[in-house]
């Protein structure tokens, strides 16, 4: 395999004109509902849960299944090329507490993610900041309540070609000192045009919920 070209960050030939004129046409004719239904962008930071420090970013591209239950797939880059890398769901407060203590400690909390400034929905060029500061705010007044369950599937971080091994759990940050924080979520904020302190500072308003204590398993070990 290592002999093999490379394209789009992965082992295999560039697309041909066949390929090319089928995906188009495929594009154009097939229904892809489901993927419509995607209504949000999120970009965070997540942990190995058995190597907490690991960590990657993923950009979330999420929908509702109702207003329970989000579903999101996630990407190592918001632009092409761009692999897809896990699955993450979240459900409310409501649905956690029905789930067994054995489940419920794969699951994580948002809530550092969203006082911390490190979870964000990536402004589009063309909203201004102000309407896009209320609108994101509003969002993450929502998230802040989730618990998630996200599984990566491709090891980017460790350079793999292809999507090896095992899935593996991963779980969220609960404390700016797990990881490398302001070099990180800065690096991230500096390719988005985002400032986590001014989202700090937005957020300060937003209560946070109590965490159930079987919840951030991967940090209570």
């Amino acid at each position: 395999m290592d002999s093999m070209i490379a394209t789009n960050n992965a082992p295999g030939e560039p697309l041909t004109t066949k390929s090319k004129v089928l995906e188009t046409a495929a594009s154009m004719t097939q229904d892809f509902t489901p993927v419509k239904q995607i209504c949000a962008h999120l970009n965070a930071f997540h942990a190995y849960a058995d190597e907490p420090g690991r960590c990657v970013e993923a950009n979330h591209y999420c929908s509702h299944l109702n207003e329970d239950v989000r579903q999101c797939i996630l990407y190592d880059s918001p632009t092409q090329p761009a692999r897809l890398i896990g699955i993450e769901y979240m459900i409310t407060p409501r649905l956690y507490h029905t789930l067994d203590h054995e489940e419920r400690k794969l699951w994580h909390s948002h809530v550092f993610e969203v006082k911390s400034g490190m979870l964000i929905m990536p402004q589009p060029q063309l909203v201004p900041s102000r309407a896009w500061e209320a609108a994101e705010t509003k969002e993450m007044e929502d998230v802040v309540e989730l618990y998630g369950k996200v599984y990566h599937l491709w090891q980017v971080d460790k350079g793999d070609k292809l999507p090896l091994g095992e899935p593996k759990l991963m779980t969220s940050f609960t404390a700016a000192d797990q990881f490398d924080f302001e070099r990180m979520v800065g690096d991230r904020d500096a390719r988005f045009g985002s400032d986590w302190k001014r989202k700090k500072e937005l957020r300060e308003g937003i209560k946070e919920p109590s965490i159930h204590p079987d919840a951030d398993h991967a940090w209570r070990k």
